[in-house]
């Protein structure tokens, strides 16, 4: 991945958003701006639990395996509140600011650096 041109998952990505998922969960959604973009990232799991729980600093038992759905290029991750929504402490009832940690990530680009080959 390191020898291949990369760029941020906003550029990458048509939606990236965050939503509850019940009261103690949070989903991750990205839904990607190509088909071939998206092919690459499942390819390569580029995407996964482990990467998730260090941008958001939480213990890998926190978060859900990456969940890959080919009909709307997207992929989706669950992770565990630090608190439960409308709880005491909770900035954001309803989970929608949390997809910001996701947005600057680094992916490989498609189609450059023989990114699209396929095994």
């Amino acid at each position: 991945m390191s020898d291949r041109p990369s760029a941020p998952l906003a550029e990458l990505a048509e939606v990236v958003r965050s939503k509850n998922a019940g009261p103690f969960e949070l989903t991750l959604d990205v839904i990607f701006a190509s088909r071939a973009q998206y092919e690459l990232v499942k390819r390569e799991r580029a995407v996964n639990r482990e990467l998730v729980a260090r941008l958001y600093g939480v213990p890998v038992e926190d978060v859900g395996e990456a969940i890959y759905y080919d009909p709307a290029r997207a992929v989706k991750i669950n992770l565990r509140r630090p608190v439960p929504s409308g709880g005491v402490g909770d900035s954001d009832v309803y989970g929608a600011q949390q997809h910001g940690p996701l947005l600057g990530l680094r992916l490989p680009v498609a189609g450059s650096g023989g990114g699209d080959q396929r095994a």
